[in-house]
Order: C-alpha cells, then sequence, then structure tokens
C-alpha cells in the first residue's frame, strides 16, 4: 500500500500475528504499526517475545495495551488513537488487523463484566466495536479514505467441515442469547460438563461465522457509503488449520495438546493430503500480511481462504441474517448508524 499509514493488530503477540508483524516490519518500511495486547508488560512470555522482534524498529512501532473483554477498554483505545491520528501523531490507518480471538474447550461459560460470553465478546463483538469506531481514521487517496480490515474467519464456521466439530455452528433466532451463551441448545452459565470439548468449540465456531457474516453486512455499507470510506474494504479470512499455534495448548483438553505435539506437527507433510489447509502460523501470517497492505490486494473484499477468494457457510450469505446482525451489533457497542462515517 503505497504511502504512510498505520497498521493496527490485535493479539499481536499470538502464534500468527509475531511472524506477521515481522513481515510488515521487514517488507514495509513506510507503516507505523500499533501492535496490541491483553497484557503489555516484558513480564509476560509471550509480549517480551514481540518486544525483542520490534526492538529494532522503536520508531515506528507502538505496543499498546488492549482488553478486548472489556467494552469500556475498547472505546477507550479507540478513542486515544483516533485521537493520536487526528494530532497527527500516528499517521491515518491503512489496515486493522482483527487476529485476536479466545476459546475455551475445557470448562464452562465464562461471561464478561459487559455481560456477553467471552468467545463471543473476544472473538467477534469487541472487534466490530473496534472497527466501527476507526472508520473515520483511514487515510486518504486524494480525496477519499482507502484501506483494508482484515477479519478473522475458519473453516470451523461452515458446518461439518473442523474435525473439534460436535455441534454445528449458526446463530439462534434470538440474538439476545448470545450476551451468555453461543451454544444455542446449553443452559447460559450452565454445567457443559456433557461435552466441554463439542460445546466449547460451538461457541468458537459461532464467533466465526458471526464475524464472516458481519463482514457482508460492513462491506455493503462501505460500498453504498457516500463519505470517504466508500474505499475501504473487509476480507474475513480462513488463514488455515495451524499446526503449530500456541492455542492448541490453551484451553485445550490434554488428549489435543498430546495430538498437537506427537501428532499433527510432526506428521503435517501427510495430514496436507486430507486438509490442505494445514500448515504453519509462520506462513499464514505473511499471507495475512499481504491481504492487509499488499498492492496485489488492493480493492479485495469478501471471504479468503490463505490469499484465495472462496466461499463461506449459506447462512453467512443470508442477506436477512446480516443485516439483524449489523443492527443487533449497534445496538450491543452502543452505537447508532448515524455515528458512522458512512
Amino acid at each position: 500500500m503505497a504511502g504512510k499509514g498505520t497498521v493496527l493488530v490485535t493479539g499481536s503477540n499470538g502464534s500468527l500475528a509475531m511472524p506477521m508483524v515481522e513481515h510488515l516490519l521487514q517488507t514495509y518500511p513506510q507503516l507505523a504499526l500499533v501492535l496490541t495486547v491483553r497484557n503489555p508488560s516484558a513480564k509476560d512470555v509471550n509480549t517480551k517475545q514481540l518486544l525483542n522482534i520490534t526492538a529494532p524498529h522503536r520508531d515506528r512501532v507502538h505496543v499498546r495495551g488492549l482488553d478486548l473483554a472489556r467494552l469500556s477498554d475498547v472505546h477507550q483505545f479507540t478513542d486515544s488513537l483516533a485521537a493520536d491520528i487526528t494530532a497527527g501523531t500516528l499517521p491515518p490507518l491503512s489496515s486493522i488487523i482483527c487476529n485476536a480471538f479466545y476459546w475455551n474447550l475445557t470448562g464452562e461459560v465464562i461471561t464478561t463484566p459487559d455481560g456477553f460470553e467471552q468467545t463471543w465478546q473476544v472473538t467477534y463483538l469487541a472487534h466490530a466495536a473496534l472497527v466501527l469506531r476507526l472508520l473515520g481514521s483511514f487515510g486518504s487517496k486524494p480525496d477519499a479514505a482507502i484501506g483494508r480490515i482484515v477479519l478473522f474467519s475458519s473453516d470451523a464456521h461452515l458446518p461439518g467441515k473442523n474435525g473439534l466439530e460436535a455441534y454445528p455452528p449458526t446463530l439462534p433466532d434470538d440474538l439476545d442469547s448470545l450476551k451468555t451463551t453461543t451454544s444455542p441448545e446449553a443452559p447460559a452459565g450452565g454445567n457443559q460438563a456433557e461435552n466441554p470439548l463439542g460445546r466449547g468449540f460451538q461457541r468458537y465456531a459461532n464467533a466465526k461465522l458471526a464475524v464472516t457474516m458481519w463482514m457482508y453486512a460492513l462491506n455493503a455499507r462501505l460500498e453504498s457509503a457516500t463519505s470517504p470510506v466508500h474505499d475501504v474494504t473487509a476480507i474475513a479470512v480462513n488463514p488455515g488449520n495451524l499446526t503449530d499455534s500456541r492455542a492448541l495448548r490453551v484451553n485445550t483438553p490434554a488428549k489435543l495438546q498430546f495430538l498437537s505435539r506427537f501428532i499433527i506437527q510432526p506428521l503435517r507433510p501427510l495430514l496436507q493430503f486430507k486438509d490442505h489447509t494445514m500448515r504453519t502460523a509462520a506462513e499464514a501470517g505473511v499471507d495475512v500480511a499481504e491481504l492487509a497492505v499488499g498492492p496485489e490486494f488492493a480493492d479485495a473484499k469478501g471471504y479468503f481462504t490463505w490469499k484465495k477468494q472462496d466461499t463461506s457457510s449459506p447462512e453467512s450469505l443470508d442477506p436477512a441474517k446480516q443485516q439483524k446482525l449489523w443492527e443487533k451489533t449497534l445496538e450491543w457497542v452502543g452505537l447508532a448508524e448515524a455515528d458512522l462515517p458512512l
């Protein structure tokens, strides 16, 4: 992406994010990076690794704390970042990369201080709030905003596609039920001991379904905008099944951790014959960086697997459901359509 701009990344100390950040720093020296992490202290082992990667580029890297489990934190962060861009402390946005997510495949539903199930809020809702509040901070070409918003989908949103699926992903008719659980058949806040892996994965898959569905709703409004954001586009990417992702070892049952370490990683070349999207986090990180700022993907929008345009699930393509989710999301994050620079 020509010209100087700012790239915002959430979950910047993750398995995919760190090689992505390294690629951005090495390949796009004109860009400033705002990298958010839940714990910005070097005492956090993953943040320390991120700080080591970015140390030679301190003049254009800003590592900031952001807790996506608190919408008030998202609001404060976006207000601060927008003010820095308006003041000229940072260049206008070139891209927002919504990389962070949360899952829990071992226990009960966890509710955030905002009253939402944590997988739902961190993976989907907080990112929607982040993007909507920063739409007015993209740059100009010469009088129109340009930029790319990269949201993270997954093959988990496709019913029957992922081997961890026990219950198919779907959004309930009553979207307000998502305030406490994204497993429609499970009691809100109730005991998930019947199948914590299956229910936890369904919550994750439903959040990824929402990400994908909302991407279409967002693009529809950007395309019809009469304001400068008309040329901003949104992508929902399935980065592939990452065999070395740290997520396979966090909030996951022991059997999955064992499979990850002793089966999936060492046998990846063979397993790729069955799952063609299987690869390393570093490989995925480079692709996502290019989707976000690479000239090859100027004006790209829609659903991608790796770097190729693809078809998302039938439910995600339902315009009525997209509209319903869009309206409910605005309500949840405390915004009205009139508040947006569309």
